[in-house]
């Protein structure tokens, strides 16, 4: 019989496929968390009346805030979804720009993180 799957992070530690279902549970719960985030019903502002620009001002503003923060539940819930897809496939923890492994330290803190630390300071920088 053989040993069961091993992943190999950064910092010398490895981590047996068993160790993964942590991640994939850490995983799930963020992504029923942004699922129910991104149903939130954002309100539109509502008619304007004279004299009361200052309350449409900020029914539009709350309305634009509701607006970003669906947007970026929508790009972390994509980045979610990319990460367990890579649990599926067995790719999980390793860089999708080098192939190197992703330190067991970053994917702990971040578990849909896709790049290893150096990758994603290049990343950063070409945006």
């Amino acid at each position: 019989m053989g040993t069961p799957l091993e992943y190999t992070f950064g910092y010398d530690r490895a981590v047996s496929a068993v160790d993964l279902e942590p991640f994939r549970a850490t995983l799930r719960a963020e992504r029923a968390r942004l699922l129910q985030e991104r149903g939130a019903t954002i309100v539109a502002p509502d008619p304007m009346t004279y004299g009361s620009q200052a309350a449409a001002a900020s029914q539009v503003f709350a309305q634009q805030r509701d607006l970003a923060l669906r947007d970026r539940a929508d790009q972390q819930l994509a980045l979610v979804d990319a990460a367990l897809a890579r649990l599926d496939e067995g790719t999980f923890g390793t860089c999708v720009r080098c192939g190197q492994q992703i330190a067991a330290e970053r994917l702990e803190a971040l578990p849909w993180a896709p790049r290893c630390i150096d990758c994603q300071r290049l990343a950063d920088r070409e945006r």
